[in-house]
């Protein structure tokens, strides 16, 4: 999302380590400022995931929401278009939750749902459908010394608390391992109309073309 749209809404966490700051849409220009946890890493080596957040914070259709302490980012949560050969990039309200991540040493105070919270309290979400794409192989099982089921019921119990739901589709990335889940938030503004091509998009044999 370019800079000129977005509106920074923050808040704060007081905790045994100091303040956490949630905050977002956030520009790329703040973030090139900042340090990262170099624990960031469970997509790509830290300063390589730094550089990614800045790319989505430049482009037109996405924006970010990071967790800072001491001026360094220590979570974050990332929303895009979805990637051009989807089916779901078809649909013009469509936002993807694309990352979720918190280091390791920080998940104890649940940065999480405050980063879910504050995303999802700036009002474009109700003009949108927000789906996340979860794939197994993206999860970090090692550091959390959970189960792959246990990390999935993880997963959709905190994308639950931002009011997103497991739906079933045919896509094919998600059908590969029986653990992947797609889940969906429909904005309150979202129109029936929207709302019933996204319904046939969730199979492809009913995709309008």
């Amino acid at each position: 999302m370019s800079e000129a749209g977005q509106q920074s809404n923050a808040s704060q966490i007081e905790c045994d380590r100091g303040t956490i700051t949630i905050h977002g849409p956030v520009s790329a220009n703040y973030l090139e400022a900042l340090g990262i946890d170099e624990n960031l890493n469970n997509f790509r080596k830290a300063s390589k995931q730094k550089q990614s957040l800045i790319e989505i914070a430049k482009s037109d259709d996405g924006f970010i929401h990071i967790a800072v302490h001491d001026n360094t980012l220590v979570g974050y949560v990332t929303f895009h278009r979805p990637d051009a050969y989807t089916r779901w990039y078809r649909h013009p309200l469509m936002l993807e939750l694309g990352a979720i991540e918190v280091s390791p040493q920080w998940r104890k105070y649940k940065l999480g749902r405050s980063l879910l919270a504050n995303a999802f309290s700036n009002p474009i979400m109700e003009e949108r459908i927000v789906i996340t794409l979860e794939y197994c192989w993206h999860w970090d099982l090692e550091n959390s010394k959970l189960s792959i089921w246990q990390y999935q019921k993880m997963l959709t119990g905190l994308f639950g608390t931002a009011g997103l739901e497991k739906v079933q589709t045919d896509d094919p990335e998600i059908l590969e391992n029986p653990a992947n889940v797609l889940m969906a938030r429909v904005g309150k503004n979202v129109s029936p109309e929207d709302f019933d091509t996204f319904e046939r998009m969730r199979f492809e044999g009913r995709l309008i073309q």
